[in-house]
């Protein structure tokens, strides 16, 4: 930021609007910097446009990833940034609460009804916000590509008057005005609004569904099975997918020493789920294959009796491909139709790998009349296809993986509240919805192929040998870089205390990162740790549920005097029952309160402060 400051100092001329370059802290405590300001510095009340410089990892790309609010914005970002990067799948996740994090850019948005954009770094998610959380683990590039992106974005955006009118879109504004935005390799960002998109959408979809529906019906009642059969194949496959993924998320914490054994090494998540996934798609998808092949053949000895055997063989095999390419617009339609109907923003995914690869079918297999004998589907159709959204989602799919596995190391917020497969579990069913809704094409090649054998083989040894690798140790979850978040922490409980009584005092140890603590408590064996889930730890704003704890010599090193006290001064009951509470910090610098809902149904505060 300071050498943002320095670049824009040298430019700043003509400028229409002024530039603020806010450092502040707090923000791990409860976004504690951010609200300060604009809640009571005197500057707040000239703010128009916020822009908040985030981080999630230690490098990478600065992407932008929340500011759907501000169409103008991004649309100007994606016209004057060098290297435009940015995905509206993130602000999707962030506002569904699958991501439970939040940034300063909310208070701007909640406390004064500001419009912002978001950026973060997202490479190396796993090592931030722990000790090795070094310089030298930052990319080359990084911050030149930040550096070069805003003092850009910033130049053109002091010089324009649209800041100006920004509070009366903001007040006007509505759903329709949202941006959709996703970046192509980092190179070209698009950009348009939730009413185009709706337009587009609706067009696709109503012309997807006269398509259909005009096919089925010049198909007739074989048709319409065969169509039934072809969906059949997709509800199986996703079935069959998600059981050997899930299988083996609950399988992992019983042969590994941790629950996230790819932490350090997230290519593992291939062989562990990839191909389990593909296995269970490829077995669901040939079972309606078998199923669909079988009915075909019964429409073809009625149709066309007077062909050969191995004629009719292949004429079924054909057409039963078809059937299972074409079963892949169903689930896109689907998703298409629901993304839409709830405004989601990255609906355009459905629409990118529903259009071209319908396009391409069309273009090169369609048979126009029902009458027409089919032919093998062609390897051009499937290049052809998945071009355009392989280059669209394959890159961002990746980052998507290896930003979902770093954030395990932080995962949770209440140490030994969740079990010990659910992490695996999420990272499982991410893998089968990805094989599921983007290899759904290719799938439907490999059962004619000749290749079947050899992907089941594939699958299964890759399957077999990370299984091994894991259960073995082979490649350790945690490495010199990459290492599990654990906290100590000097616990003094005066719980109960009454009189002179001395308070407790003890040494708690424990982890956000998912697994136990065996490892760590072996290192400490002189501290004579005990672990487990007996002693329950209320931090406020988070419990350890599990965790590990000595009180080998906790006395030393401290003072009654420096512990702050909490002490009732009155408690009286009139019409309303009024409690006055002294609370006296003593050193601590900073503290939280919190308040027993199960014991106060409801309350209200009025603080008095002593210096």
């Amino acid at each position: 930021m300071l050498e943002l400051a320095r670049g824009i100092s040298q430019w700043a001329h003509g400028f229409k609007n002024g530039v603020i370059f806010l450092f502040n802290t707090g923000e791990e405590e409860g976004l504690n910097g951010a609200h300060s300001f604009i809640t009571q510095h005197p500057w707040s009340r000239a703010i128009r446009f916020v822009i908040d410089l985030e981080a999630m990892g230690i490098g990478g790309k600065s992407s932008l990833f929340q500011g759907g609010s501000a169409p103008w914005a991004i649309e100007t970002f994606a016209k004057v940034a060098k290297y435009p990067s940015g995905q509206i799948i993130a602000q999707d996740l962030f506002l569904s609460g699958a991501i439970k994090s939040a940034t300063d850019l909310q208070v701007y948005q909640e406390v004064a009804g500001l419009s912002g954009l978001d950026f973060a770094y997202s490479d190396a998610t796993a090592v931030y916000h722990t000790k090795n959380d070094k310089l030298k683990l930052l990319k080359p590039g990084s911050l030149q590509h930040l550096g070069e992106n805003m003092l850009a974005f910033l130049l053109h955006t002091a010089m324009s008057s649209k800041l100006q009118k920004v509070g009366v879109e903001r007040q006007e504004g509505t759903n329709q005005t949202q941006a959709i935005f996703f970046d192509v390799l980092g190179k070209y960002m698009v950009v348009y609004t939730q009413r185009l998109a709706g337009m587009l959408h609706n067009s696709v979809i109503l012309q997807s569904l006269l398509i259909w529906i005009t096919s089925l019906l010049m198909g007739g009642y074989p048709g319409a099975i065969s169509f039934g059969l072809s969906c059949l194949s997709i509800v199986l496959m996703w079935i069959f997918s998600l059981s050997l993924t899930i299988l083996i998320a609950f399988i992992i914490p019983l042969i590994s020493t941790s629950p996230v054994p790819y932490i350090a090494y997230p290519w593992l998540v291939v062989g562990l789920f990839g191909a389990p996934a593909i296995l269970g798609a490829l077995t669901g998808q040939h079972i309606g294959f078998f199923f669909l092949k079988k009915y075909l053949h019964h429409v073809y000895e009625k149709r066309v009796p007077s062909l050969s055997h191995d004629v009719q063989e292949n004429l079924i095999n054909w057409e039963a491909e078809r059937w299972l390419f074409k079963s892949g617009f169903i689930q896109w339609l689907i998703l298409l139709v629901v993304g839409n109907l709830f405004k989601v923003g990255s609906s355009f995914l459905a629409l990118v790998w529903l259009v071209p690869p319908a396009f391409a079918y069309g273009l090169m297999e369609a048979t126009l009349s029902p009458t027409r004998l089919p032919k093998q589907l062609k390897i051009i159709t499937l290049i052809l296809g998945l071009a355009v959204p392989v280059l669209v989602s394959a890159g961002m799919i990746i980052r998507l993986v290896g930003t979902i596995i770093g954030i395990f190391v932080r995962f949770e917020r209440n140490p030994g509240s969740a079990p010990d497969w659910l992490e695996s579990l999420i990272v499982a069913i991410f893998s089968a919805v990805v094989v599921c809704l983007m290899l759904v094409y290719l799938l439907s090649y490999i059962h004619l192929s000749g290749a079947k054998g050899l992907v089941i083989f594939s699958m299964c040894t890759l399957l077999a040998l990370t299984l091994t690798a894991v259960s073995s140790g082979i490649f350790p979850t945690f490495t010199e870089d990459i290492s599990r978040a654990v906290n100590v922490v000097h616990v003094v409980d005066t719980t109960g205390r009454y009189g002179s009584q001395d308070p407790a005092s003890f040494v708690s140890l424990f982890s956000v990162t998912p697994g136990k603590l065996k490892k760590e408590v072996e290192n400490l064996k002189d501290e004579e740790f005990a672990c487990g889930r007996n002693r329950t730890l209320d931090f406020v704003t988070f419990t350890v549920n599990y965790g590990c704890w000595s009180s080998k010599d906790s006395n030393n090193g401290w003072s009654k005097l420096d512990i702050p006290e909490l002490h009732v001064e009155s408690d009286s009951t009139s019409d309303v029952r009024k409690t006055r509470v002294l609370i006296d910090t003593k050193l601590a610098t900073r503290w939280s309160l919190a308040v027993n809902r199960e014991e106060i149904s409801d309350f209200t505060f009025e603080g008095e402060k002593y210096e």
